[in-house]
């Protein structure tokens, strides 16, 4: 068993596609340890991965990011959550019906929920309250008698109160209470760090997403919600206020479940897809209509190029939703929020000038309809694939759009955002993210290896095929790292260890001498990983460029230069620190020993 303590290994001889075949092995595993086992694995997680970080985790934290047995003993396959919002007050209340599988008899389950809100009462599917206690944001019920392995159950969490009110939204998670231009009601909700449980109980983890969903949201006369899914139903309830009934046909984790009530204009077309038509929706602020009809004209295009690069659209019957939100955007899954002024780059501002030709928001959280909501995290502490690979898609729309040249540009310019604080890849089983570098960084790694790669048509064949075999499906960081090894025939563990598992980057040193007619250059890599070896591109020969191969030993190669200036790095083409210098040495100097 790995110190990144998951039952995830198993998964690498299971269909990619399948993840129901992965939670229910997943869980198999769990259910065979006791409890005392879990939390001494815990204890020596913390004792080593995680002593390396500079916060203390907590019980806390082990129970929201680990399977524990409460949690292993049963598998999700439907929510209905029903949730009444109430603007005037800044609260909710509601209930979620948790439908689940028994994967081994037990009477005592764990559901999440914040603890600033107020469970108000749980009951069996055959109608008998359920006992519970509370801690540390989770909730533990004792049921009336043992349900047996296999068994398909549920139980309906009634509850309420005033959820936390996010403080810096999409960054902070929370609701958003908001009043449009014309003091009506605009309210909406993120949660991706803090996790689901902040506003509604569930098993909140990623690894276990329920097959579809029902969403059910009341809101106040004259205000309408838009959420996940398709809307199946409106109804005007004897109070007056309105219900909207929404359907999720799909898994959906539960971070990208959202609400959106407001007053909204709504213009839509259809685009026609790798796998068939399906739906765009749009939904703004009613005097925003205009600008939005010229702004989201770049969603067909974008569509098209995600499709090339991606494979086909997850959702089709759900379709795909554009909503204006009080907040700068998230990529609610069908929902996506958007809050980017109409117009370009990021809220105005970019790293390149290429960003100023598309709408920032638009493109990455869209992106992550492919990159964290169809193939989604198993583990928070792999949130990098739903973000390096969402930064690295706006590159590849910006190739897919103006070319490679442009593309380039536009990522060499994150550079100056790269932070090297911390490793992008978090802390397993403590619900515990990687560093805010698996942003920028992380679009730098992935041109990086399709540098070294240096094949284009099998680095394309590698990201569509991983998006494409694994969609709708749950993975984790190794998932990728094999795939990427069967593909090229490559071990890249040394690569991913390093620019993934390691704050620092590598460092290449390499000293050009000139001696007489000859030029040389001396090289070898600086790296946190022993057996760091990656090729780099440099130019050996007047404008041509080839790859040298350093090691962490001292390597000599001969250049076919007139200038040692002419010596350059691609340095465009990897994110890599180069501390390079020239020497020019008489003809006559002896030679010395190598420098260690």
């Amino acid at each position: 068993m790995s110190r990144q303590f998951t039952a995830w290994s198993l998964r690498q001889n299971l269909p990619h596609d399948a993840r129901s075949v992965f939670k229910r092995q997943t869980l198999i595993v769990m259910r065979m340890l006791s409890r005392s086992t879990l939390f001494l694995i815990a204890a020596w997680l913390l004792t080593g991965e995680a002593a390396a970080q500079p916060s203390r985790f907590t019980r806390a934290d082990t129970l929201h990011g680990m399977l524990t047995p409460e949690r292993a003993c049963y598998d999700v396959t439907y929510y209905h959550l029903d949730v009444r919002i109430d603007p005037a007050t800044n609260s909710i209340q509601g209930s979620n019906t948790i439908r689940f599988r028994t994967v081994d008899a037990f009477d005592r389950m764990q559901v999440d929920l914040f603890e600033n809100l107020r469970v108000d009462m749980i009951l069996f599917d055959d109608g008998s309250s359920v006992p519970f206690e509370r801690g540390f944001n989770a909730v533990f019920l004792e049921l009336p008698a043992k349900v047996k392995r296999g068994e398909d159950r549920a139980i309906t969490v009634f509850y309420s109160g005033n959820p936390i009110v996010a403080t810096r939204p999409p960054w902070d998670g929370g609701f958003i209470w908001e009043e449009d231009e014309n003091g009506n009601p605009w309210v909406a909700v993120t949660c991706q760090g803090e996790g689901a449980s902040i506003w509604w109980p569930n098993k909140d983890h990623q690894s276990d997403e329920p097959d579809s969903m029902m969403i059910s949201v009341t809101v106040p006369p004259g205000l309408e919600d838009v959420s996940n899914g398709r809307l199946r139903k409106k109804t005007t309830l004897p109070d007056g206020w309105t219900r909207f009934d929404w359907f999720m046909n799909y898994p959906i984790n539960n971070y990208n479940v959202t609400v959106n009530v407001g007053k909204f204009a709504h213009f839509g077309e259809t685009f026609y897809g790798e796998e068939g038509p399906y739906t765009l929706d749009y939904y703004v602020m009613p005097e925003n209509l205009e600008k939005a009809k010229t702004q989201f004209a770049q969603v067909v295009p974008m569509m098209r190029c995600f499709e090339k690069f991606f494979g086909p659209y997850a959702f089709p019957k759900d379709g795909y939703k554009l909503i204006e939100s009080p907040h700068t955007g998230m990529e609610h899954q069908s929902a996506v929020a958007y809050g980017n002024w109409y117009i370009q780059g990021y809220r105005g501002r970019t790293w390149a000038p290429v960003g100023l030709k598309f709408d920032f928001i638009i493109v990455h959280e869209s992106a992550h309809e492919w990159w964290g909501n169809s193939l989604t995290s198993s583990d928070i502490a792999d949130m990098w694939m739903h973000e390096s690979f969402g930064a690295y898609a706006e590159a590849l729309y910006i190739e897919c759009m103006w070319g490679r040249k442009e593309s380039l540009e536009y990522i060499n310019g994150k550079k100056a955002n790269v932070q090297n604080d911390a490793p992008i890849i978090g802390v397993y089983n403590v619900h515990k993210r990687g560093a805010g570098d698996m942003y920028d960084k992380g679009q730098l790694v992935l041109n990086t290896l399709r540098s070294v790669i240096d094949n284009d048509p099998l680095w394309f064949e590698i990201i569509r095929g991983f998006a494409t075999t694994n969609r709708r499906s749950i993975v984790k960081a190794e998932d990728f790292f094999d795939y990427v090894k069967a593909k090229t025939g490559t071990d890249y563990t040394y690569f991913f260890d390093q620019y993934l598992k390691r704050t620092a980057i590598p460092s290449l040193q390499v000293f050009v001498t000139q001696k007489g007619s000859d030029i040389n250059a001396r090289y070898r890599w600086r790296a946190d990983v022993a057996d760091f070896k990656m090729p780099v591109k440099v130019i050996t020969a007047l404008g041509k460029y080839e790859f040298i191969y350093p090691t962490t030993e001292w390597k000599t190669t001969k250049l076919s230069l007139s200038d040692p200036k002419e010596f350059k790095v691609a340095e465009d083409l990897f994110l890599i620190d180069v501390r390079s210098g020239i020497t020019y040495l008489d003809p006559n100097t002896p030679e010395m020993p190598a420098r260690r």
